[in-house]
């Protein structure tokens, strides 16, 4: 027995909410999801449009609703000038993966990529071919058309073709399943099963090309981990080396918590002036600028390649800056 979901405006707003992931959604799934009938999803369906979103419905055994580009921006949600500036601002932090804010951004700019009428996707497309981002930390550059297909499959569960170039220069292509897209520090990594190689893969992103959607769904598959930020990390530890550090802070660890944000590592006070941090990434040279560029005093306890690399740093840049040592 269904248990109606009484709250009209509420479930017109979940039910947009839906509809705005980059699918296709059976009537049925829809009245599942929602816990009313499939006649109510039709009832709203027609509020919907009559409030001007364009959704459009297939029929047929596996037809159903998706809400389409239409003429004009929807009511009630983005004029023109702010739907260009906030599709930018989401690709320029999805391409160059702002700390904390890279999935999120991913999917946002999926979703509003959706419903852009062509003369603002135009628009939005001549601004950033004009713009040159500059790119913090050497990381590589991921393009964010490329990470806005992959999150539409990945929301649809449709099979996915591309290129791929392997570290050593190899190209092939691939048909996979898209599972999640996980950002790791610097780098994006794609989840997904490969159905040729019949096993589940992790494959960087800013070495995929042409991702080209199948149009065919597949059915979900269980992940060998806990997640798939689990995976990701279970598969890099085996190739590329990890350095952990624990480094004092001369800062208090309320204040340095608010600047590194959730993402830096664990962080923990030693008494009101000092805070101890525990990182790990793949790289002294990573390390060494993150620590360089925390504005504080710091005491380095392990590692101790760590200690040496930033000994032999402070050297050449003692030199650089001309003083006699």
């Amino acid at each position: 027995m269904l248990r109606p979901m009484t709250d009209t405006p509420a479930r017109l707003l979940k039910l947009l909410s839906l509809l705005q992931t980059p699918r296709e959604w059976p009537g049925s799934e829809l009245a599942g999801r929602l816990e009313v009938s499939p006649r109510t999803i039709r009832r709203d369906i027609e509020r919907l449009r009559d409030l001007g979103y364009p959704v459009e419905a297939t029929k047929g055994a596996i037809g159903g609703y998706r809400l389409v580009a239409g003429a004009a921006m929807p009511p009630l949600l983005l004029d023109d000038e702010e739907a260009v500036a906030i599709a930018v601002g989401l690709r320029a932090a999805a391409g160059q993966a702002v700390e904390g804010i890279e999935e999120a951004s991913v999917r946002a700019l999926a979703k509003l990529v959706q419903v852009l009428p062509a003369r603002l996707r135009h628009r939005v497309g001549s601004l950033n071919a004009a713009t040159v981002p500059l790119l913090a930390g050497g990381g590589p550059r991921v393009d964010p058309e490329v990470l806005t297909v992959l999150a539409a499959a990945v929301a649809g569960r449709e099979r996915l073709r591309f290129g791929y170039r392997a570290g050593d220069g190899a190209e092939t292509r691939r048909l996979v399943e898209p599972h999640r897209l996980v950002a790791a520090g610097r780098r994006w990594y794609l989840v997904a099963y490969d159905n040729e190689r019949d096993d589940w893969r992790i494959f960087r992103v800013d070495r995929i090309g042409d991702p080209l959607p199948t149009g065919s769904r597949a059915a979900p598959r269980e992940l060998p981990a806990e997640d798939a930020a689990a995976y990701v990390a279970g598969k890099l530890s085996g190739l590329t080396p990890s350095y952990r550090a624990v480094v004092t802070l001369h800062v208090p660890a309320e204040q340095m918590a608010a600047r590194l944000g959730t993402a830096a590592g664990e962080l923990e006070p030693v008494d009101e002036h000092r805070c101890r941090l525990r990182t790990r990434a793949d790289s002294l040279e990573w390390l060494a600028l993150r620590l360089a560029t925390l504005g504080c005093e710091f005491e380095v306890h392990e590692p101790p390649e760590l200690t040496a690399y930033l000994r032999e740093l402070a050297g050449r840049v003692t030199r650089a800056a001309g003083v006699r040592q």
